[in-house]
Order: C-alpha cells, then structure tokens, then sequence
C-alpha cells in the first residue's frame, strides 16, 4: 500500500503546517490481485454481520490511515488492507483521520502477503503498528501460500500468538479467533463455530426452514397411519 515516512517530527516549523479540511479522502492503490479483493470483503462482510446490532467500531479495507503530528495529509500515512478501530461511532468514512477520531488508532490490523509487499509487511509495517499505532493485534496472511501469523502487544513489544489445535489464532480485541477455512481467512467464535456471511446465515437459515417442514409433514404422515388427524392436534 502507499509508503510514507514513518517518524513524525514535532520540531516542525508551524509556518509549514497544513490543515486539512476534515474530508480527506482515501488514497491508496488499487488492490494487488483479485484474491485481495475477496479476501478483503469476505472479513468486512462476516464482522459486519456479526456484530450488525452494535454501532460502536468501525471496519475498513485498503482505506488510509492520516496520522500526523502535524495535521497534513501529504505525510505519515498509511492503508492496512484491513483494520478494526473499537469503541468509535459506526458510520461511513472517506478515510481513518487519526487527529479527528480522538487519536484512536486501528484496535486490529490484518496485511495480505504478496511477493511485493511480504517485506514491507513482515517489517516495517510491523514496526510501524508496534511502535507508533501501537496496534494490539497484528496479523498477516498470504492466501497464495496459506502463510498466516499472528501478533499481540505486549508491555509495548509483539509477541508472536500460538495457534490452537486447529491452527486458530485468537484476537483478544475481537474476541474471535482467525483461521483459514477453504484457501481464505474466516472468522470463529471462541468455541470454533465459523462465522457466517450474510449469504450462508441465509442459506443456512433455509436450510433449517425446510428441515422443519419436512419433519413436520412426516410426524403428520405418520399420524394420519393412526387414523389421528394431524389438525385436530394443538
């Protein structure tokens, strides 16, 4: 995603400081393969839906982050491919503006590997949201060869998450675990149910309508073998 530089200075002279007005648009890239794309809905469309009664985080993918001292939109930026920021107001934005948000940084940050950007990934970024966003979960994922890791803040310093039995790594911010489920990365709940998309909770839902008639027409079937009329019964 966009580089930028990485250390603020607040020994600027104030004679350069720009204020920005408080719309500023998003302004990374476009999104490396299609696998990003997908990868990327799939996570915003599965939290959204799970957690469609609160109103108090924000979610976004390959949006960018404004983070300087110095209110300027022409650096210290940068666009997680997807982060989580908790205890906010739910509403659209055009871009995270960390100066009008409260200061409040990303709460979990998620990078998709590519050959590109692994690096980057893997290390600067990485010492980005530890020293400066000060993110405490840190994951990254490469869904062309299944690498996953994961990290938590702890007293300042990531240390690296240890998978569950099923190769799970827990979030301790969005009380779910991550793992890869079919080539992607999905969402659990802390005893290992998959979260859903809103499709499949449909799907799913259906499923169990028509399981119902089934059962409800055979018990009635049954019934009528037994000369009961199955309307007579409350």
């Amino acid at each position: 995603m966009s580089l930028a530089k990485e250390l603020d200075d607040p020994q600027a002279n104030p004679e350069d400081v720009i204020f920005p007005p408080g719309d500023l648009y998003s302004d990374e890239p476009l999104l490396e393969t299609e696998l990003h794309l997908e990868q990327i809905m799939l996570l915003l469309k599965c939290l959204k839906w799970l957690w469609r009664d609160r109103n108090d985080f924000y979610a976004a993918g390959n949006l960018t982050i404004y983070y300087s001292w110095n209110k300027r939109k022409d650096e210290h930026f940068r666009g997680p491919d997807f982060f989580v920021v908790l205890d906010t107001e739910r509403r659209t934005r055009k871009s995270w503006v960390v100066w009008e948000e409260e200061g409040k940084y990303p709460n979990v940050i998620l990078e998709i590997l590519s050959e590109s950007t692994a690096k980057t990934d893997k290390d600067l970024k990485k010492k980005l949201y530890q020293n400066t966003f000060r993110t405490p979960d840190y994951f990254w994922f490469d869904p062309e060869t299944q690498e996953f890791a994961g990290f938590h803040l702890v007293d300042g310093q990531y240390q690296t998450l240890e998978a569950n039995a099923q190769g799970h790594l827990w979030s301790q911010q969005l009380g779910l675990y991550l793992g890869i489920y079919e080539g992607l990365l999905r969402f659990f709940t802390p005893v290992g149910l998959l979260i859903p998309t809103p499709e499949e909770a449909a799907e799913f839902e259906c499923q169990q309508k028509e399981l119902a008639q089934a059962r409800a027409e055979k018990l009635a079937a049954k019934l009528r073998e037994l000369n009961i009329d199955p309307e007579t019964i409350d």
